[in-house]
């Protein structure tokens, strides 16, 4: 017996070729061969029929491409811009809540916990033993704005809900949960990427059930960075509700009231979520308190991680927090960051039971306690003054003083940028210009404000040279007026031995009159006078923000926009006010402003 083409049941073709496999062209899908072009991506190569094939692709491919196939995200199918089809969407979460094992075992949960988590570690913690070895107290509830019984988590992953965007809370949006950790979910924004997820309490007030915004007369909004045509959103909103789970209003709590006044102390313990790895919760000491302000420093931990917050922020909680709601808590930093720390990104040191702060005269430069107290302390690392030097336009040196020091570059960093703030007549624009700066963030706190600026890193003595160079820079002062040298002789650059004292006052006078910054002779033009010499269609983003930020240095804290949304030259002239609103999130004021210069330079471009 035989089958219909020749060959016996159960037997196997003999010798020869094999079949040639079928493929078609990526892009256009026709089954041509050869497939002469190829393009490379993270999940293998791409082949297509044609150039043109391949040059379709590549300019879809940049414009997203799906998280979990990397295939071109197009049509109809696509749930949302990281995922070209719902089946690749639920691919991939399934995916990562397996991702999600736990590495080291947990023990059982708690009575009423929801459990399982995902969490860095987990190890028991004996927050008893604890403040009996440091001497130290809880911070007492009252102090807080949270339940005295955390709530139970009934949300589930995938849900949809209504959410205000971090990023600009004047709009709300449509969220998905996309995990679960005790009484927190963290959200990712339908129409955003998975780097602006954010983390908030079920009992939080900024999380509603879908409806809850056209109940309130609003409009669901898209979300800041939102990639798609504006015209896109209505049907990208029906896509992604359409068959999507809601999640039901009764799983939605109640947001509890806070205390009416900042009652905390300092050197009083508590349990804080660490913002540059949100999903954490650790161990922490209130390092300082100012008005209605809390300085959060982690015990263990070296203080590139401590941060200024509100009294009712409802990312701090009350000793017992974790154990009582089942969510994971960090311990203190520990030796050799291994066991239940390994898996913290942190420079680890060693670290016996701190004493936290008595008092606190200078909240700016409040540390962590340090780290083994039986060791030498460090040598103190020395930033020296030339208060003859010129300032520029925003600093007077002979306010500053003649040296400062400390053992830490981070802290030393933060004491020179208040010194410069309480030696200008300007310091708002100060900040504006160093929050505009690329670098990691760091507090300061200025008349009893706090404020974000980036520095470059620091991890030892040596990075402050990369500071120095930045800062004078972007305040417009000599190179040579900090240094960790002592310098003695005149500085070339300044050539004061030629100018008067009136010579060296005038601009400081200049700046009270012009929002250009002046530039100290024999250092270079100012930004504006060079860009001036270019066409502005051929500027890049960075000379768009250079121009910005020197033209009115309030605009600058606005440049990580122009970077995110890549506003070069040409683009810069075809922007206008409701374009900013809508799709950068600037509000009213600030976007007037940069379509004034828009005007400008459109001027100056038909006058050339």
């Amino acid at each position: 017996m035989s089958s219909s083409n020749g060959v016996a049941p159960g037997k196997v073709r003999g010798p020869g070729r094999p079949p040639k496999k079928i493929t078609s062209c990526t892009w256009c899908n026709e089954t041509k061969l050869p497939l002469k072009y190829v393009y490379p991506t993270t999940n293998g190569k791409k082949e297509f029929c044609s150039e043109t094939c391949l040059a379709e692709f590549r300019k879809a491919y940049i414009k997203g491409a799906c998280i979990q196939c990397d295939n071109v995200i197009r049509g109809n199918n696509s749930p949302s811009k990281d995922f070209c089809s719902t089946f690749c969407m639920n691919k991939h979460q399934k995916k990562e809540l397996q991702s999600r094992v736990v590495a080291v075992a947990p023990t059982t949960p708690l009575e009423g916990s929801p459990g399982p988590f995902q969490y860095e570690t987990y190890q028991p913690f004996d927050w008893e033993e604890y403040l009996r070895e440091t001497n130290s107290v809880p911070a007492p509830q009252t102090c807080f704005k949270q339940s005295p019984n955390p709530q139970i988590n009934e949300f589930k992953v995938g849900m949809k809900l209504e959410a205000l965007d971090p990023r600009n809370v004047t709009s709300t949006c449509i969220a998905t949960v996309i995990s679960i950790l005790g009484p927190r979910l963290r959200l990712r924004l339908d129409g955003s990427d998975n780097k602006n997820d954010f983390w908030r309490l079920v009992d939080s007030s900024e999380i509603h059930p879908i409806g809850h915004c056209e109940k309130s007369g609003g409009m669901l909004q898209p979300p800041l960075g939102f990639r798609m045509n504006a015209s896109s959103w209505p049907m990208f909103l029906l896509k992604t509700l359409n068959g999507a789970e809601m999640a039901p209003s009764k799983i939605f709590q109640k947001e509890p009231t806070g205390p009416k006044a900042n009652l905390f102390q300092v050197g009083q313990k508590l349990e804080a979520v660490d913002k540059k790895n949100p999903q954490l919760i650790c161990c922490a000491t209130v390092g300082a308190v100012k008005n209605d302000q809390i300085h959060v420093t982690f015990d263990g931990w070296r203080g590139a991680f401590d941060y200024w917050c509100k009294y009712d922020s409802r990312d701090i909680f009350p000793v017992g927090w974790c154990a009582k709601s089942g969510h994971p808590m960090q311990p203190p930093g520990q030796k050799n960051n291994s066991g239940a720390n390994r898996f913290r990104f942190r420079p680890a040191f060693t670290a016996p039971p701190p004493t936290p702060p008595v008092s606190s005269t200078a909240p700016e430069i409040v540390q962590s306690p340090e780290a083994d107290t039986s060791a030498p302390p460090p040598p103190p690392i020395i930033i020296h003054f030339r208060k003859n030097c010129l300032g520029g336009p925003l600093v007077d040196t002979s306010q500053l003083p003649s040296a400062i020091e400390d053992t830490t570059p981070s802290v030393l960093a933060k004491k020179l940028i208040n010194h410069l703030l309480l030696a200008s007549h300007k310091s708002e624009t100060i900040l504006a210009r160093l929050g505009a700066l690329r670098g990691e963030e760091m507090v300061i706190t200025h008349d009893g404000n706090t404020f974000t600026i980036k520095l470059p890193q620091l991890s030892k003595a040596a990075d402050l040279a990369n500071v120095f160079q930045i800062v004078s820079q972007a305040l417009g002062c000599c190179h040579n007026i900090f240094g960790l040298e002592h310098l003695v002789k005149d500085c070339s650059s300044c050539d004061l031995k030629s100018a008067s004292p009136a010579k060296r006052k005038a601009p400081e006078q200049e700046a009270a009159t012009s929002t250009t910054p002046a530039e100290p002779s024999g250092l270079s033009e100012s930004p504006v006078a060079s860009l001036s010499k270019i066409p502005t269609q051929e500027w890049g983003i960075e000379e768009v923000i250079q121009f910005i930020e020197s033209t009115d240095p309030c605009l600058g804290v606005h440049a990580d926009l122009f970077r995110k949304h890549e506003i070069d030259g040409k683009a810069f002239l075809l922007l206008n006010s409701d374009m900013m609103m809508k799709y950068m999130g600037l509000k009213l004021g600030p976007a007037l402003k940069i379509c004034n210069l828009v005007s400008r330079l459109k001027g100056r471009r038909h006058a050339l």
